[in-house]
């Protein structure tokens, strides 16, 4: 029997096609509901050319707990361990259920939960890694510390032009974002210990490609960078952001990426965002 299996949810983005451990990584889905349809993520970002004008927003729904709890006795039955590493608790209640579900399953195999305090990239480099762990023989607990080690390690900012969408999903107050909205503002976050925390304020389009670049440019030692986004309306300063990283950070290639369905339901289907991960000091 395999020792130690990873379980994530669907707003992963993974950065590469195959790694080491990927078999024993299993996704549950987010869901998105769009007036009386409920559809799996995935990362058709369609609907929101559809329904852009439809007084019924899409709204995600989390992996319940009776989706944890299934998964758990179904797992158990063939792991000896499940690490479990989810996106910030802070943007979904998805941990809240994975931990809700471990105290109600009967499996007899032992649960590790992980609030990754990240999501899509970042949450994609944590779970390669713990899957390229389990791939080498460390056990759950060991994984468990390991990760939460890396957490640290990661960064992510975001442009978030869609303010409606964050008060929907609970992160910003409405008042602010209707204000926000009316004013045309354009707020810049950085995702910190798992919260988006509102820095400043882009003044032009050109003025989002410097603060980008200035976010990068604070790294010496990077592994990873890439770019996250969903319906494309910086595509100029996308194109100029690539150029200058390009020109100036020959260490680390940039990766693109595209949000999910679920994501972009929470930080809306515009949003445009980084993730630097650092190494790390290596483990024995």
């Amino acid at each position: 029997m395999p020792r130690t299996c990873i379980l994530t949810d669907s707003t992963i983005c993974f950065t590469k096609s195959v790694f080491s451990g990927q078999e024993h990584v299993i996704i549950l889905p987010h869901f998105v509901q769009v007036n009386n349809q409920l559809l799996p993520d995935s990362k058709d970002l369609s609907i929101y050319y559809s329904s852009s004008q439809n007084i019924h927003h899409p709204f995600t729904f989390p992996p319940s707990v009776d989706a944890f709890r299934s998964a758990y006795t179904s797992l158990g039955l063939h792991y000896k361990e499940i690490v479990v590493i989810l996106l910030s608790s802070h943007l979904s209640q998805a941990a809240i259920n994975a931990h809700t579900a471990s105290q109600l399953s009967k499996t007899p195999a032992n649960i590790f939960i992980i609030d990754s305090l990240n999501t899509a990239i970042g949450l994609g480099l944590l779970v390669q890694t713990a899957a390229e762990y389990s791939h080498r023989g460390y056990t759950g607990l060991e994984i468990n510390r390991l990760i939460r080690g890396l957490v640290n390690h990661i960064y992510s900012v975001f442009c978030i032009p869609d303010l409606s969408y964050l008060y929907r999903a609970g992160l910003m107050d409405p008042a602010q974002a209707i204000v926000g909205e009316m004013l045309g503002v354009i707020p810049f976050f950085t995702l910190e210990n798992g919260r988006l925390v509102h820095t400043q304020k882009i003044r032009s389009p050109r003025h989002l490609v410097d603060i980008m670049y200035e976010f990068i440019a604070e790294f010496e030692n990077l592994k990873y960078l890439g770019l996250l986004q969903g319906i494309t309306s910086f595509e100029q300063e996308s194109k100029n952001l690539r150029d200058r990283i390009n020109q100036n950070v020959r260490s680390t290639p940039l990766c693109e990426h595209s949000l999910s369905l679920a994501l972009a339901t929470i930080l809306g289907p515009h949003c445009i965002g980084l993730v630097a991960m650092e190494n790390a000091p290596k483990e024995t």
